[in-house]
């Protein structure tokens, strides 16, 4: 085989999807196992954000590079993932990445949001492709606010996801979210992979700390969590440094 027989196969589901619950569309896109059309497998699959960001190399603050990392991974055995990323709404961004309403940034759609994709974008995923849909094969990410979001959707929905990947997220901008993860009961094991740069802000690492700390007391009382923190010292809040843990954090994840 040659090295471009492992890229990901990259599918535009749909450039304009309906949102009903946030009366939008989205550009959805699928990046699925390199050999996908040549096996009858089904495969766990990981929701992203900011799907602008992930495999765009002209995108204006840098990218994931998420198709090359999919593609280092193949080579090494690490190839039975689908992505699912789902495009930021620009100027509608914060509003619908924010949990709730916060007196700045807006109303707060995140509920909206999370409802779209639990409700209609799972089940038509599930229905054309090739997915293993219990909990523990369905995982959401993101990272800053697209992190937050995500964290907001596992903890909410104990029985959707049983992974999920939290790179540098705005836990300033939702403090509530502390209060919600004192109170999370997982009813099956959950996988939680937590990212944070050093160099970030005053405030980021303190958050992501006593985000790490709520979930290492929940382990001790025995729920059902197998936690992993990752520290960048010299991390900064930028995609270059969510492009170097991606891979790791797949690896954790899924095939661990």
């Amino acid at each position: 085989m040659t090295v471009t027989d492992f890229r990901p196969i990259i599918k535009v589901i749909e450039e304009a999807y309906e949102i009903p619950q946030l009366q939008a569309t989205r550009k959805i896109s699928a990046l699925l196992p390199h050999d996908y059309y040549e096996t009858d497998k089904h495969y766990p699959v990981l929701y992203l954000q900011d799907g602008q960001n992930l495999f765009d190399p002209m995108a204006p603050f840098g990218d994931w590079a998420i198709d090359k990392s999919l593609e280092k991974l193949a080579q090494e055995g690490f190839s039975d993932l689908i992505i699912i990323a789902i495009d930021h709404g620009d100027n509608e961004r914060i509003n619908e990445y924010l949990p709730h309403y916060h007196p700045r940034y807006g109303e707060g759609k995140g509920s909206f949001y999370i409802q779209f994709i639990i409700e209609k974008l799972i089940p038509y995923i599930n229905k054309n492709y090739r997915t293993l849909t219990d909990f523990e094969n369905t995982g959401i990410g993101g990272s800053s606010l697209g992190g937050l979001i995500s964290l907001y959707a596992g903890l909410s929905n104990p029985r959707v996801f049983g992974k999920m990947m939290i790179f540098s997220p705005s836990l300033w901008i939702a403090k509530t979210i502390f209060n919600q993860t004192e109170s999370y009961h997982p009813l099956q094991k959950s996988k939680i992979y937590l990212y944070s740069g050093g160099m970030e802000s005053k405030e980021h690492l303190p958050n992501a700390q006593r985000l790490e700390a709520i979930f290492r007391a929940k382990m001790v009382e025995n729920h059902d969590i197998d936690f992993h923190f990752s520290v960048n010292e010299i991390g900064v809040h930028a995609e270059i440094y969510w492009r170097h843990e991606f891979p790791k954090a797949v690896k954790w994840l899924y095939f661990k």
